[in-house]
Parts: C-alpha cells; sequence; structure tokens
C-alpha cells in the first residue's frame, strides 16, 4: 500500500471528541470519525493554504463547484450544474433546513429506524409529527422498507428522511427498492430529503445511488446531501453541501438558512475540492483496508463474542451488533464498564434498539483487534 492506515496517532489532547468522551483507559468505538490521518495530499494543500495569512468569510469559489460537479459524474454517472450546489457546514443543518421550509405542521416527516440520531430529533426541532418506520430484517440478513407502511405514513404528503447508505444498518439501498421509496414520495407529494454523506464508503463491489439521479421527477423533489467529511476523514472542518436541482426549490430551502446557518470556513472548502479532485487513490486504498476491517470484524464477531449478532454491512464503516442473546440490561454500559470499550448505545438509534450497540470499524486494524479482544474477554469473565 501507498499510504499507512496501520499507524496508530494518539489523538487524546487534541480536543478529538471521539477520544475526550471516556476515560483514557476506554478504547473509543462510537463516533464516525476515522482513526486514520486524512490523505496526504489534504494536509498538503491546507498547509499551503496557510501560507497566506488571511482567514476571513469566505465564498465556495468556481473550481471547487466544478470538482464536484465532475466527482458526482465520474463516481456516479449523475449530472448536476454548479448553481444547484449550497454549501453547510454540516448535513445536519441542511436537513433541518429543509424540514423548516418545506413541512407542514399538520404532515408527516417518516425517519426508517434505526437511524441516525440526528434525524430522529430533526422533526422535533419544528413541533412536526415524527413517524419512525421499523425496517423488516430479512432471512438474508438485510433489511427491507416496508413500502404499504411508508406509503400510509405519506398520505398527507410531508417528508422521508432517507440515510443511504444508511446509518446504523450499513444498508447500501439497491435500485429497485429505492425507486420504489422514490415513487411512493412522488405519488404522496411528499418530499425526500437524503443523507448520503456516506456515499462513497460502499462494499463488495457495490456503487451508491444518488436518489436524485432515478428520474428528473424524482430529482424535483429530492434534497441531497453529501459532504468530503466521513470518506475523506475530514469531518472537523466543518463542510458539506446540499445539492437542489429544482430552482424554485433550491430558492426555497436556501431561504430556511436566514439567520439560521452560516457560511463555511476556507480551510473546509479548500480541503473539498482537493479530496475530490486529488484524492482518489488514497480513498481506493482506504476502501480497501476497510473492507478488510470489515471482514476481520465479521469473522471475529461470529467466532469470539458468543450472544452477539452482525450482519455484513454493506456499506459506511458502521456494525450494528445485536446483544439480545446476552441477556444484559445495557449492552453498551456492559462493555463500557467490563471491557473498557466505548461503543454508541442502541437506544440512540431507535426505542426498539436498547440490545444493539454501533461499532465504528474505521480504525487502524491493531485498535480493532485490541477492542475485539477487551470485548472477548469481558463476555468470558
Amino acid at each position: 500500500m501507498t499510504f499507512d492506515f496501520d499507524q496508530v496517532f494518539d489523538r487524546h489532547a487534541t480536543g478529538s471528541t471521539k477520544w475526550s468522551r471516556y476515560p483514557a483507559d476506554v478504547l473509543p468505538m462510537w463516533v464516525a470519525d476515522m482513526d486514520f490521518a486524512a490523505p496526504p495530499v489534504v494536509i498538503q494543500a491546507l498547509q499551503k493554504r496557510l501560507e497566506h495569512p488571511l482567514l476571513g468569510y469566505s465564498v465556495a469559489p468556481d473550481n471547487l463547484r466544478d470538482a464536484i460537479v465532475a466527482d458526482l459524474w465520474n463516481k456516479y454517472a449523475w449530472r448536476v450544474q454548479p448553481q444547484e450546489i449550497v454549501f453547510l457546514p454540516g448535513v445536519e443543518s441542511g436537513f433541518n433546513m429543509a424540514l423548516n421550509a418545506l413541512v407542514q405542521p399538520q404532515q408527516n416527516v417518516v425517519v426508517q429506524t434505526p437511524n441516525y440520531p440526528p434525524l430522529r430529533h430533526a422533526p422535533g426541532h419544528w413541533g412536526l409529527n415524527k413517524v419512525e418506520l421499523e425496517f423488516v430484517a430479512q432471512a438474508d440478513g438485510s433489511y427491507a422498507t416496508p413500502l404499504d407502511a411508508l406509503r400510509e405514513s405519506l398520505s398527507g404528503g410531508g417528508a422521508l428522511l432517507l440515510s443511504n447508505p444508511h446509518n446504523p444498518l450499513g444498508k447500501v439501498f439497491p435500485r429497485e427498492e429505492l425507486q420504489a421509496v422514490a415513487d411512493i414520495c412522488l405519488a404522496q407529494d411528499a418530499w425526500i430529503i437524503s443523507d448520503e454523506i456516506h456515499a462513497e464508503l460502499c462494499y463488495d463491489g457495490r456503487v451508491h445511488i444518488p436518489t436524485a439521479s432515478l428520474s428528473p421527477e424524482v430529482a424535483k423533489r429530492t434534497i441531497t446531501l453529501m459532504s468530503a467529511s466521513k470518506a475523506y476523514n475530514i469531518a472537523g472542518l466543518k463542510t458539506s453541501f446540499m445539492i437542489i436541482q429544482d430552482p424554485a426549490l433550491l430558492s426555497r430551502v436556501n431561504h430556511a438558512r436566514c439567520g439560521l446557518v452560516d457560511s463555511v470556513n476556507p480551510l473546509g472548502l479548500e480541503a473539498t475540492r482537493v479530496a475530490y479532485t486529488e484524492g482518489g487513490p488514497w480513498l481506493a486504498e482506504l476502501m480497501t483496508y476497510l473492507q478488510g476491517n470489515r471482514d476481520y470484524l465479521v469473522n471475529a464477531v461470529r467466532t469470539r463474542l458468543p450472544g452477539v449478532t452482525i450482519n455484513v454491512p454493506q456499506g459506511t464503516y458502521l456494525a450494528w451488533l445485536d446483544c439480545s442473546a446476552l441477556g444484559l440490561d445495557d449492552p453498551q454500559q456492559f462493555f463500557l464498564k467490563q471491557a473498557k470499550v466505548g461503543l454508541s448505545a442502541g437506544l440512540d438509534f431507535g426505542d426498539h434498539s436498547k440490545q444493539f450497540v454501533r461499532l465504528n470499524f474505521g480504525c487502524p486494524r491493531a485498535l480493532l483487534e485490541e477492542g475485539i479482544a477487551r470485548m472477548a474477554r469481558s463476555l468470558k469473565a
């Protein structure tokens, strides 16, 4: 490999959210933040940018918009225009903007559960009716959308908050299911607010399908949220973007930022541009490494963690572990106290997910091996 993903960095005393939550003897494997160095080309570009001593308010340059347009075409054969991109300090602000702009108080906002906590909580920020729609577990270990229930939940319009690739299930929506979901939203005159921040992170030859790329009709009802932050590990630079291909919808949603959502910092804009234009080789090697981590994790859970089950993640670097057979009152607290491993609690993702934990395997293999070893010892004890 050209890039060293095995190098372990000490992130204590760096202000890292991931490494600051727990005492130093706890191995944190919770928040979606990888323990890899950012791509060298990004670091070099930031160092060069800092040779200029001014860091004032900034706007996205044309070459950044062009880089995103080219990247979306090269990766997904999705054609967007530069003016359809709105820059934001995070996808969370984007889906909250969209809800505030588009959904009426009497309408429903559907969230498929389990789901990313900020998506679950977003409707409540605006006093909107939230409907949590549980995925249906399939015999092959996958999860499917209950289409009839989705149709009924959106009977009065409203919006679907979509996570694809899905956090925490690691589900990559196949075209047939994504089209069926979009068709229901169109038929019910509902909006699709699609969080696609993990788009690049798909395994086993899968390729992400942007919801808005399904058809012009779907694009007119879809707000897409993306970022280089997850795939290129630059989340702390707080740079994301929203793509809206209908001009009237774009104006309506962008207006909702007034007084609430600020501009993006200049370093984040530059890092995003370089990631998309020069970060391809790094990303390719990262995906090989992450898939190896995923395969190691799946085998380790199945052979070394009795009572814990895992479905193979199709995307992201997040694993959803079912601890029901352990008979624990709180699996997250058990592994925190007994194994000194900090995982995400299942209840954060859904009211019926108490027996689950989410594990982040985006780390050097040595840290993943250590986390598994600690969990295995705690179960033996």
